[in-house]
């Protein structure tokens, strides 16, 4: 175990020494969940699901998180119905020797509009080492503005800042999940406006191929889809790539972001409706 830590906190201290000083860059879920924000950007507002596409009424998808080729953490996402909006959930956790380096728990919650799509709250509360934060980011579509207040747990220091929004815009986590919606064919595209912290872009979606993919749940036929930005993380630190199965469902049963400090994969390992 201690030569096995040993070749961890080598590779860790080779690849990574920028990331543990600015970890705050790129969370365990954010890197993938469509981390491609930027300033000052025109959007349009959010397309509603297609015919037919319902969000589920209750379900939890479990994965398994690897880097490079260790074990890193789980992520748990669970979705529940509450009349007209659903709340999405999400826990990500670092396990085993990669805790031991560098701790990451962060939570996550969305309030979204079943039908719509739209957010109507953003909740995050991250502890990735000696950084702790809690933030809330609400959106009220009658007064055209989104209204952040973020609080430093370690530091005291709290934010409060409210700008306008340009109408109905989907979350870093739900956009994931918002993507399942909508057709999917190869060599197409869609576009997600996508909002975080008074910031929002518009994400291209685009539909790359099929492709068979194996996870503990088993093989299945995907259409593999990469997000893409004009500016932001997705551009300037590497690549992001999500595999949705090939059927009504579109479940996302992969997601990897490859960037500069190696490779991070999602893989589904479960999937209980509770």
């Amino acid at each position: 175990m201690s030569s096995f830590r040993a070749r961890i906190v080598h590779l860790f201290k080779e690849s990574c020494t920028t990331v543990k000083m600015r970890m705050q860059a790129a969370t365990i879920l954010c890197v993938l969940v469509l981390a491609a924000v930027a300033l000052g950007q025109q959007v349009a507002p959010l397309t509603p699901p297609h015919a037919g596409f319902s969000f589920p009424q209750r379900q939890t998808l479990i994965y398994s998180v690897d880097w490079r080729v260790f074990p890193a953490g789980t992520a748990v996402m669970h979705f529940e119905a509450t009349g007209d909006r659903e709340r999405l959930t999400a826990n990500a956790d670092t396990i085993g020797a990669i805790n031991l380096i560098f701790h990451v728990g962060d939570r996550f919650q969305s309030t979204f509009d079943r039908v719509k799509g739209c957010t109507y709250e953003f909740d995050k509360q991250t502890v990735e080492g000696r950084r702790q934060i809690n933030s809330t980011l609400k959106l009220d579509y009658a007064q055209s503005k989104s209204i952040l207040d973020e609080k430093n747990l370690v530091t005291g220091q709290t934010k409060h800042l409210e700008s306008s929004v340009p109408g109905c815009l989907t979350d870093l986590l739900t956009g994931v999940y918002y993507a399942s919606s909508q057709p999917m064919g190869v060599g197409k595209t869609f576009v997600i406006p996508v909002v975080d912290a008074q910031r929002a872009v518009p994400v291209t979606m685009k539909v790359e191929g099929r492709e068979e993919i194996k996870t503990p749940m088993g093989a299945f036929k995907t259409l593999r889809v990469q997000p893409t930005a004009d500016a932001g993380v997705v551009k300037n630190r590497g690549n992001i790539w999500i595999w949705y199965t090939d059927d009504a469902r579109h479940l996302p049963v992969q997601m990897r972001a490859r960037l500069f400090w190696g490779t991070i994969t999602f893989r589904l390992t479960g999937n209980e409706n509770k």
